[in-house]
């Protein structure tokens, strides 16, 4: 595992009372849950020839898409998250077990190089600055065995987006062809939109890519 990486400006805010605002706007509700299930649904089916068996997700606050999960798999589920408060409440409502939850940030995954079969995140990359944005990634991908996804907002070309009266803390570019561009060994397999109007999500784009096999 690399070594300790430095704390942001964007992660500190995060970790902090910012976090714990969002914590406060994005609480866990049966049609939140609802949404993302009908979405990880299509996003499994992608895999059913050879689903993951375990999946951990990076940012993962307070467990939406985990919630979701856990009506769809029997994967063993473990997250991610730089925000306090946002990871007693992963534990505190049994999302997940204490065990499984660590403390972190994607550009420090306390995991060995392809240990977690499907590693994803949903909203977390378009709040690292460009300049971070690789070394999260290749954290993601170096623990991933199998498959990575992420779900975030789309813009066909890089672009800073003032967010939360905030500068420099939400950033939109074809996270897909990031992706693809700087790992020649990931090839996509499906990807789709999330349209607000009908899915009640929030008109997101997901990526789901497959790493080749060693030999």
């Amino acid at each position: 595992m690399p070594g300790k990486s430095a704390t942001t400006e964007q992660l500190a805010k995060w970790e902090g009372g910012f976090g714990d605002a969002y914590v406060d706007r994005n609480a866990a509700t049966p049609e939140g849950v609802r949404a993302r299930t009908r979405q990880w649904a299509r996003i499994l089916e992608c895999m059913r020839g050879d689903p993951p068996t375990s999946i951990l997700e990076v940012g993962a606050n307070v467990g939406l898409n985990l919630r979701a999960l856990r009506h769809l798999t029997d994967a063993e589920l473990y997250a991610v998250e730089p925000n306090e408060r946002a990871m007693s409440i992963l534990i505190s409502d049994g999302v997940l077990p204490s065990d499984h939850a660590k403390r972190g940030h994607a550009a420090l995954l306390d995991w060995r190089d392809s240990t977690i079969d499907f590693v994803f995140c949903s909203d977390v990359l378009i709040h690292i600055h460009p300049d971070h944005l690789l070394s999260s990634c290749r954290e993601m991908h170096r623990v991933a065995r199998r498959y990575l996804a992420c779900s975030e907002y789309f813009s066909d070309k890089p672009e800073t987006i003032r967010y939360q009266v905030q500068d420099d803390m939400l950033f939109k570019r074809d996270f897909g062809s990031f992706w693809l561009d700087n790992f020649p060994d990931l090839r996509i397999i499906d990807y789709g939109f999330s349209w607000r109007r009908v899915t009640g999500l929030d008109n997101s784009t997901w990526w789901l890519f497959e790493k080749s096999r060693p030999g």
